[in-house]
């Protein structure tokens, strides 16, 4: 294999055109990456608290909508987005947005019920003791029950973004320069065998997935140690669960007794 030709193109495939044209190739896939997983972290939390509280009607169809956007493909999503949000808005609308918007419903819709599943985890009497001392189920969710899930929802999170740095590559059915329409066109206009520039993709992709999966577990490391021993263990997430509720009330104040469990 003649990687010559790959040293020779690699400023286009790492930043497209830019700074004489749009920036594309490898950093316009690190900032589709970027901006789907920031807009799916926040829908999914959005979610996720909705269907906590959410009962009846409202919660049938919030399930509904959200697995609407779990059973579609991610291309037909892309597809969908791009044909029809200038429709809808009467407006042009750049391809990079509609496959961040696609993006983000996608990971939005399976975050959520990551965030679901943590805010259960927590258990039923996080739940007592945060209503007990008068706080709204806004706020025990808020100040009691998300910040002791982050831990149980991380994972999930790190394998939802991973899955979108690898989603991005779909971005070149809708014309986005991502690093995959780059690297196509490199190999078009060499017309040589495309072991070579695409094996770098491949690279690329590697390294952005083992960065994310890293730098979560670089978090996680950094928080809350494990005592070894079970009953100091139990003892220590005690008095945090106890202390995180005690500041939860601090903070949000008295809004009056309240008797209620989370949807599961």
């Amino acid at each position: 294999m003649d990687f010559s030709l790959l040293f020779s193109n690699l400023p286009y495939l790492l930043v497209g055109a830019f700074p004489d044209g749009p920036l594309g190739g490898a950093a316009l896939s690190l900032m589709l990456a970027i901006a789907s997983a920031v807009a799916s972290a926040v829908l999914g939390v959005a979610l996720g608290v909705a269907m906590a509280l959410a009962r009846g009607p409202a919660r049938v169809l919030l399930l509904a909508f959200i697995g609407f956007f779990r059973a579609i493909p991610v291309l037909m999503l892309i597809f969908w987005t791009y044909f029809l949000m200038p429709m809808l808005l009467h407006m042009d609308v750049p391809g990079l947005a509609t496959v961040v918007c696609a993006l983000a419903l996608i990971g939005g819709a399976y975050l959520a019920h990551a965030v679901h599943a943590g805010i259960v985890a927590a258990g039923d009497g996080q739940w007592q003791a945060g209503l007990s001392l008068g706080l709204t189920r806004w706020q025990t969710v808020r100040y009691v029950l998300l910040p002791q899930a982050i831990r149980i929802m991380t994972p999930s999170f790190v394998n939802q973004w991973v899955a979108l740095v690898k989603d991005t590559s779909l971005a070149y059915i809708v014309g986005v320069p991502e690093l995959s329409f780059v690297a196509t066109q490199v190999n078009n206009r060499l017309m040589v065998y495309p072991a070579p520039i695409f094996l770098f993709v491949a690279v690329i992709y590697l390294v952005l997935c083992t960065s994310l999966d890293g730098a979560a577990r670089w978090l996680l490391s950094r928080g809350p140690r494990e005592r070894s021993v079970e009953g100091n263990q139990h003892q220590q997430h005690g008095g945090q669960r106890v202390d995180s509720v005690a500041r939860a009330a601090s903070r949000a104040g008295s809004a009056g007794p309240d008797v209620w469990k989370p949807e599961r």
